[in-house]
């Protein structure tokens, strides 16, 4: 039985170092480079709503029609992906109860941004986007150069239900050459899955990747449609590595939680 638990303890820490986990972070303000807080907007660790664990990460946004500038509530983690890269990349999110969807009017739950300002051509430009306009959530690539940009839109991948937990796993080859890919899973259902595309820009500076609500709908048409002026999206289990496990919410946690235990084991039994 000793030689059986040594094994099995190996096996197990064999198994997680095939996988590399880069980021994690189970919904608390600490451990991200920065939070991205614009006009009202807020980005507060919680307790009373959360996916697994005790925190998550609540983010809300505030319309103000004298307000010209951008709604971002965005916790943000630098330095994440350059081209020629692959990776996944994971959160849990949840709307508010009482979300008001709107059929002409896009709310961002995740984007990959990096600074393009001494381009001349563009300032802070998102990549990869992902995002629900009326209950269908969308995703999408960035093409071509930074002067003449190309966005390629995954339309109406799942439904989005308001006031229920949803996890989200990207996995992307980032590539400018024609031989990218690009997945994406929506409660452990595989939605998107492309091909010998290109996936981001041709440039080589690092991009960030961000997760919290940020409302351009509200800036981009210059209005807000419907009547809900407050929005409230919440975050848990965010993660990027090596491996789908690495940033699957259901998964790398109660791994990690597991490989602990595996490496002081309380007894070998007889």
């Amino acid at each position: 039985m000793f030689v059986k638990a040594i094994a099995s303890v190996l096996f197990t820490l064999g198994l997680s170092a095939q996988a590399t986990q880069l980021f994690s972070n189970t919904g608390t303000i600490s451990g991200w480079d920065s939070l991205n807080e614009e006009h009202e907007g807020t980005v507060q660790q919680v307790t009373n709503v959360v996916y697994e664990g005790s925190t998550a990460l609540k983010m809300t946004q505030i319309y103000d029609p004298n307000y010209t500038g951008r709604y971002h509530s965005e916790a943000v983690k630098d330095n994440v992906y350059k081209r020629g890269d692959t990776g996944f990349y994971g959160f849990a999110f949840r709307l508010q109860s009482d979300w008001q969807f709107s059929p002409a009017q896009s709310y961002n739950l995740a984007q990959f941004i990096a600074d393009f300002t001494d381009t001349g051509c563009d300032d802070w430009m998102p990549s990869s986007m992902v995002w629900v306009l009326g209950d269908q959530l969308y995703s999408r690539v960035k093409q071509g150069t930074i002067c003449a940009q190309r966005i390629q839109t995954f339309p109406n991948l799942a439904t989005v239900t308001a006031g229920v937990w949803h996890k989200i796993e990207i996995q992307a080859s980032w590539k400018t050459d024609g031989t990218g890919y690009y997945k994406l899973w929506f409660d452990g259902t595989k939605v998107l899955e492309q091909y010998n595309i290109d996936t981001t820009i041709e440039d080589d500076r690092e991009f960030e990747f961000r997760v919290g609500l940020y409302a351009n709908g509200w800036h981009d048409d210059g209005e807000m449609l419907g009547t809900q002026g407050t929005r409230q999206v919440w975050y848990d289990e965010i993660a990027y590595g090596t491996t789908f496990a690495d940033a699957d919410p259901a998964q790398w946690s109660k791994r990690k939680s597991r490989v602990m235990r595996a490496e002081i084991p309380d007894s070998y039994g007889v």
